[in-house]
């Protein structure tokens, strides 16, 4: 008689070897209770070692399926190509589709909040002052959800931009902030690791073992003003970070 970890390993080849695509279903409790003439605590076992691995997830509905693992490098320059001239696509959409992915940022809810005092202290605020939150999932298509983001705005600068509101953002948010004047000039970005609150690992469809990778961006324009704080949510063993060529100076001499 197979045991648990015999059926998990059977179906972790299978997955591997590209037997069960992601997004597909693997069969039902009842047909590997069968086939491998086993109980079904056996079986839940072996699927639960899955799970917390991060290579199936259990659906509400449709069983047990295989999640999306495919990973997406985002490169730093993908900021700066974003804003090509005539371009329409935003920096996520930029990187996906030089990878040869349909990636899109979708939009899931806008609304003006009064700033909480770390937000305030980043945007160089006071507690209080009004923002506008922006909630976007970071999807390729169909239907992989890969990042989460959510981004603060002072409620002045949204407003003339034209960001503060559900519509689709051609071009994604920099191009409309550029237009309005806030042209990017310096980005500051913090990237940890922690484990994922209940929320996260349900919509990012996570086991007991995958940790996320956060990523806080601080974006000012060229006076100085502190125009977008970024948080990005996503599987750690999703996204791949790159910072090619950056700029690096030598020490200047001090005068003897």
């Amino acid at each position: 008689m197979s045991s648990s970890g015999d059926i998990a390993a059977a179906l972790r080849h299978s997955i591997n070897c590209g037997a069960f695509a992601p997004g597909s279903q693997l069969p039902t409790n009842a047909a590997l209770m069968a086939e491998y003439g086993v109980s079904k605590a056996t079986v839940t076992k072996a699927i639960g070692e899955l799970v917390d691995e991060g290579m199936v997830f259990t659906a509400k509905k449709g069983g047990t399926r295989v999640r999306h693992r495919s990973q997406v490098q985002l490169p730093l320059s993908r900021y700066s190509r974003a804003l090509t001239p005539g371009g329409t696509r935003g920096p996520w959409e930029t990187a996906t589709h030089e990878a040869g992915l349909d990636g899109v940022m979708q939009l899931v809810h806008v609304e003006p909040v009064e700033a909480p005092a770390d937000l305030a202290a980043l945007l160089e605020l006071d507690p209080g002052d009004s923002l506008i939150y922006r909630l976007r999932h970071a999807i390729i298509r169909p239907d992989d959800l890969v990042q989460l983001q959510h981004a603060w705005y002072p409620r002045d600068i949204a407003e003339s931009a034209g960001i503060d509101t559900a519509e689709k953002i051609e071009g994604g948010v920099y191009r409309k902030l550029a237009a309005a004047g806030h042209h990017r000039a310096t980005a500051s970005e913090t990237v940890a690791v922690r484990m994922p609150t209940a929320d996260e690992a349900a919509l990012l469809h996570l086991g007991g073992r995958v940790s996320v990778i956060t990523v806080q961006r601080v974006t000012k324009d060229a006076g100085g003003r502190p125009i977008e704080v970024m948080r990005a949510i996503a599987a750690a063993d999703r996204l791949k970070f790159t910072y090619d060529d950056l700029p690096l100076s030598p020490p200047t001499a001090e005068k003897q």
